[in-house]
């Protein structure tokens, strides 16, 4: 038996499954503080569930908190930053593109040393250990805990950030470090941010898996923990630890798998209405099709592995509003210039829709006075006029038709899976689109996409073909790295598989350069050991 958790802005969802089977499903407010909230949907879940808590074999939580850490500026680490690519980049310096507030709120120390490769292995310059000895000495008189290392083609030749590691960990033992190969793409300053900001959250994700373990054991769960990772498989704690950024936009993540295992479909379009926003996905295979190119994250612009998702501002709290010109998305208004979002009432939906008794027009109430839902009283809806609710219905279709047309990268038609609680919003059919499916227990697809979740692995880097070092040499190194990448995060070893495998040649470049995406996963490992206080955190798995 697992339990999936999906802690959200406003809800927090929980079920329990018995393999593939939801036992009971919980939807509870989401509290300020971590462990009060997810103890309240555990006992809950496990009250109505009935089974002993020595059943259950696994846990897996999906969180906003690091995501929400980003935005808001708060919980963040002060970050030592050292780029290793003298006497290359020094034009163009760390951080430069950072927006004020993050800098005010990570108190950055940045250093440049030399360093750094060119695309096929050879050396800018070499490294200077007494270099890194006098950036130790500047980051223990700062009092800095965490270290962000990247170094020019990194993806390409790891040695110098591992030997740079090395040296500051021998000086400075208690360092947080994160290195950038180990996080981002190619592309020197999106994966050096992306490591930044994995830095900057070490010490918020010992506070919140410490949170999440702390409110396992007081209800009594001896079960393994593992987070979700925004590319649909799962880490454990530890691994979550020293890479807290791979939870970012895990929440659509899970939502998509949960609604592609509940409708039995590995290839298909993912719709997830909320609250306040509507998010669009594609599945591949089971697993969300991943962005291509940089990712904005807080205002910060990034290339670690992101899915790729289309978000508008529609959801059961959205309010119906009447105006001129044209609607969202270039769509025409409905009948007298009716356009339903972006702004919307949240939270409060309870007591401003005209269904609970309130004075706001909301999506919601369109979808009662349809009939497409039983929330509320409907009675408080009849009055409303049955163009009005025609045209608001149908305008919410063709929004979420056009983005679903927006997500195709083929001729070939998209079947529609639609969860979330706003799902209730959408009619039986979508203009343009052969199918469209609202499985059970739609509301808890989140949770139910973490419960569901593999342990993953994916390799993605520049490689050099040459007489010595062939194709089938290079796409070999690049599924072992996949197949370990799986194993470090929590894989059983005899159950990792590649699942996906791309290879791109670099025009680009000089020399026979090849861009290789490996994708592996793999069933959790429940008997693995996890890491000792004493093993270094840094060191390459």
């Amino acid at each position: 038996m697992r339990v999936g958790i999906d802690v959200g802005g406003t809800h927090t969802d929980a079920v329990l499954m018995d393999q593939t089977t939801v036992k009971a499903e919980i939807k509870t407010a989401t509290t300020r503080d971590v462990t009060s909230g997810i103890v309240t949907a555990l006992r809950r879940l496990l009250a109505a569930a009935g089974v002993d808590r020595a059943r259950i074999t696994a846990v897996m939580i999906g969180t906003t908190h690091f995501t929400n850490a980003l935005v808001t500026g708060r919980g963040l680490a002060s970050t030592a930053v050292v780029r290793l690519a003298l006497p290359a980049t020094a034009a163009l310096p760390p951080l430069v593109d950072w927006p004020r507030r993050l800098l005010t709120a990570i108190r950055p120390s940045v250093h440049l040393c030399d360093g750094g490769h060119e695309f096929d292995g050879r050396p800018i310059s070499p490294l200077d250990p007494g270099q890194l000895s006098r950036v130790a000495a500047t980051i223990e008189a700062l009092g800095i805990r965490s270290v962000a290392i990247s170094s020019v083609f990194s993806p390409v030749n790891t040695e110098l950030e591992e030997r740079a590691a090395a040296i500051l960990h021998a000086e400075l033992p208690h360092l947080h470090i994160s290195l950038s190969h180990q996080i981002g793409r190619v592309g020197l300053v999106e994966r050096e941010n992306a490591t930044v900001v994995n830095a900057c959250l070490r010490d918020l994700a010992d506070d919140i898996v410490g949170a999440f373990g702390r409110a396992l054991r007081t209800v009594g769960v001896a079960a393994p923990l593992f987070l979700s990772q925004n590319d649909g498989t799962l880490m454990d704690a530890e691994h979550c630890r020293r890479y807290p950024v791979a939870t970012f936009a895990s929440g659509p993540t899970n939502s998509m798998r949960g609604a592609a295992f509940l409708a039995e479909q590995a290839d298909c379009a993912v719709v997830d209405i909320g609250g306040t926003t509507t998010d669009v996905g594609v599945l591949t295979g089971g697993y969300p099709r991943a962005a291509t190119g940089e990712v904005d994250i807080g205002g910060v612009r990034t290339n670690f592995r992101m899915p790729d998702v289309l978000s508008i501002g529609l959801g059961g709290g959205s309010r119906v509003t009447h105006g001129s010109g044209p609607g969202g998305a270039g769509l025409p208004r409905g009948r007298g210039g009716l356009e339903v979002g972006p702004d919307s009432v949240g939270y409060e939906l309870t007591e401003q829709a005209l269904v609970f008794g309130g004075s706001v027009l909301t999506a919601t109430d369109l979808a009662v006075a349809a009939g497409l839902a039983d929330i509320g009283d409907p009675a408080l809806v009849r009055h409303l006029d049955r163009d009005l609710v025609r045209c608001g219905i149908d305008w919410m279709a063709a929004r979420v038709a056009d983005l679903v047309e927006r997500m195709r990268v083929s001729a070939a038609p998209l079947p529609v899976i639609v969860v979330g609680g706003g799902s209730v919003l959408m009619p039986p059919e979508l203009p343009g689109i052969p199918s469209v499916h609202r499985p059970e227990h739609h509301a808890v697809a989140n949770a139910i996409g973490a419960a569901i979740g593999q342990i993953g692995g994916d390799v993605d880097r520049l490689f050099a073909i040459t007489p010595t070092h062939t194709r089938e040499d290079v796409l070999d190194q690049a599924r072992t790295e996949a197949v370990e990448r799986a194993v470090s995060a929590g894989a059983a070893r005899d159950t990792v598989e590649v699942v996906e495998i791309d290879e791109v040649h670099v025009g680009y470049l000089p020399g026979n350069a090849v861009r290789v995406r490996v994708k592996a996963v793999g069933d959790l490992d429940l008997a693995r050991r996890t890491p000792t206080e004493e093993e270094p955190q840094w060191v390459t798995t």
